[in-house]
């Protein structure tokens, strides 16, 4: 009995059918894509995407964020580069506590003051005023200064005053009082005044001045006779006349000698005999303001 054998056969799946799944295949591909590229998820660069999450035909994104970049290259988290320290001024270096120590220790130079002086604790503008010295004082220096200010030792304590005040000498100051019990009317002009509390102070063994008399300059309250002769009158004439511009004074005579202000320039100058030692102005200094 003859036997018909049949052939199994691969079912074959049609070729159309077979390009209509590639087309659906690829048709999914590109909704997802388009679904990743559509949602509002930031920028790649600050995540990072992992893609190979989809379930049930549906794409979940998932994202870790990634360090943020500063604009210096910093990563978040990390402090910024710091600044650099600004570099200390003159003025800090001259303040700072070991050098004033060193200077206050160091200072050996003690020199007089010319004028009254404001004591200051820095040389810059942020300085305190904390008193002051007096015209003719003895100061210790310590040689530095900044500007306009030199720094001075004032009880132990370093503090700054006007550079330019200073003299090795000490001056004949137009200040200080009158301890020898001299005065001169109160109907004296106040440069009269001026003139006799300053010889007052600075020749205290003077004890005769000549104001109001009937005549001339004397009898306007302008004009005083220092009562001294010799070298100690020259003495009280030259410190009158070095102080003239502060003392209001017009013009001096003394021991037959005359000086005045229009004629500066031409120093003492010579004067006729007017026939005594008073009337030559040998025994005494007349001064005459204005």
């Amino acid at each position: 009995m003859a036997h018909s054998h049949k052939r199994e056969t691969a079912r074959r799946t049609p070729r159309a059918a077979a390009l209509a799944g590639s087309l659906a295949a690829l048709a999914t591909g590109a909704v997802v894509t388009a679904g990743v590229m559509n949602t509002s998820a930031p920028d790649n660069n600050l995540l990072a995407v992992d893609p190979t999450s989809s379930v049930a035909g549906s794409v979940s994104v998932k994202a870790r964020e990634l360090p943020v970049l500063s604009r210096s290259g910093a990563r978040a988290g990390e402090a910024e580069p710091r600044a650099a320290k600004a570099k200390p001024s003159r003025v800090d270096l001259l303040l700072a506590k070991e050098a004033v120590a060193k200077a206050v220790r160091s200072a050996e130079t003690e020199l007089w003051t010319t004028a009254p002086l404001n004591l200051w604790t820095r040389p810059d503008q942020e300085a305190k005023q904390v008193g002051e010295i007096e015209e003719g004082e003895r100061v210790l220096v310590t040689g530095r200064e900044y500007g306009e200010r030199a720094e001075v030792v004032v009880g132990k304590q370093a503090r700054w005053v006007t550079a330019g005040y200073f003299s090795d000498e000490k001056p004949l100051t137009l200040g200080g009082d009158c301890t020898n019990g001299t005065t001169v009317p109160s109907g004296v002009s106040e440069n009269i005044k001026k003139v006799h509390a300053a010889v007052c102070a600075n020749f205290p063994e003077i004890g005769t001045y000549g104001t109001f008399r009937s005549d001339g300059e004397h009898a306007q309250g302008i004009a005083v006779d220092i009562m001294v002769s010799g070298d100690r009158g020259w003495e009280v004439a030259e410190f009158v006349r070095a102080n003239y511009a502060a003392l209001g004074v017009n013009y001096l005579i003394y021991s037959q000698q005359i000086w005045s202000v229009d004629r500066a320039g031409e120093g003492w100058r010579g004067m006729s005999d007017r026939g005594s030692a008073t009337a030559n102005h040998y025994d005494h200094v007349h001064v005459t303001t204005y």
